[in-house]
């Protein structure tokens, strides 16, 4: 756990120190861009390699059935709580139905 809050540290205390250091618009945009495509790959090269931590455990896969089922009632109902809650809430804002 500590290595995970440290390199989240020395990853704000990089971008504290390049956007300090990075004075021109061109080269703000020229990092940024590389920032969103470094980060989009380093976010599927994660997503795949749960995908073998997962496929590699019986226990999850022996399981799956059970947690699709779960997570698909969870999802749904999580779903449909927050569209009514968004819908009372917008009735509640916009006096009901007074006209």
């Amino acid at each position: 756990m500590f290595i995970v809050i440290l390199f989240i540290f020395l990853g704000i205390g990089l971008g504290y120190t390049l956007r300090t250091r990075i004075t021109s618009e061109a080269s703000i945009r020229a990092v940024n861009l590389w920032n969103s495509k470094a980060t989009t790959w380093l976010i599927w090269l994660l997503l795949f390699m749960l995908g073998i931590e997962v496929g590699g455990n019986d226990q999850i896969i022996s399981a799956l059935p059970t947690l699709g089922v779960e997570a698909f009632v969870l999802s749904a109902f999580a779903t449909l709580g927050s569209c009514v809650l968004a819908w009372t809430l917008w009735k509640t804002a916009k006096g009901g139905n007074k006209k």
